[in-house]
């Protein structure tokens, strides 16, 4: 039983090749969605970004259009030019060099402070003693690489 340990890092590497050979390219240029509970025009306008998808405005492609059901606006970003392949590895993820790190958050930021009037962080520290859940909490968020996923 112990011999057959080895074959479960081999399958799921493998299994992680297939995916990236089957989307290839198309994985690179999909939009990030998000759903704004604001009106359209609230959202953007002719030329106008929210921040601070306006700083990024040169870079990425944007689409505000409504959301199905009249249920606030869709807010969809994604690059002009696909993301090299270094810069979309592991490594780069991990150390926070990934630059779809970058559109998320400024995704994210741009929803909150359209929603709230400003970008809403998770108070520090969330417990007053640590936990060994907490610590592995706090191990996983910092994986997230300030994407606010993990």
């Amino acid at each position: 039983m112990k011999k057959l340990w080895w074959a479960v890092p081999v399958a799921v590497a493998g299994v992680t090749a297939v995916r990236r050979s089957r989307t290839g390219e198309r994985g690179q240029d999909r939009w990030l969605t998000v759903t704004v509970n604001r009106p359209p025009m609230d959202v953007g306008s002719e030329g106008m970004l929210p921040p601070p998808l306006d700083g990024l405005a040169e870079r990425i492609d944007v689409r505000i259009r409504p959301a199905p059901g009249d249920r606030g606006t869709e807010l969809a970003v994604r690059f002009k030019e696909p993301v090299s392949a270094a810069s979309a590895s592991v490594p780069a993820r991990l150390t926070g060099q990934d630059p779809r790190q970058e559109l998320r958050r400024a995704l994210r930021d741009a929803k909150s402070l359209l929603e709230a009037g400003e970008v809403l962080r998770p108070d520090a520290p969330p417990t007053t003693r640590p936990t060994p859940g907490g610590r592995l909490v706090e191990v996983f968020t910092r994986r997230s690489g300030g994407e606010g996923v993990l």
